[in-house]
């Protein structure tokens, strides 16, 4: 089995976030904080959190990404 190089797997982690931040943003957090906490199916300040840090990831997915063609 071979190892990717760096460039796919950035590319792959890279894809895999957006999927998880498409999943994220489609979680309607809004409608969730109108309904009583008795029937939360998740904390919407903790998916909140969650697609800030998916943001974040992403950004430094990017960053090196980016650093890496600088470099070619």
């Amino acid at each position: 089995m071979s190892t990717p190089d760096n460039g796919q797997f950035l590319h792959g982690l890279e894809i895999e976030v957006e999927a998880e931040l498409d999943i994220a943003e489609s979680s309607h957090l809004e409608d969730a904080a109108r309904t009583p906490v008795t029937e939360w199916q998740f904390d919407p300040t903790e998916a909140e959190r969650y697609e800030v840090n998916l943001r974040g990831l992403l950004g430094a997915v990017e960053a090196v990404e980016e650093g890496e063609r600088g470099n070619r």
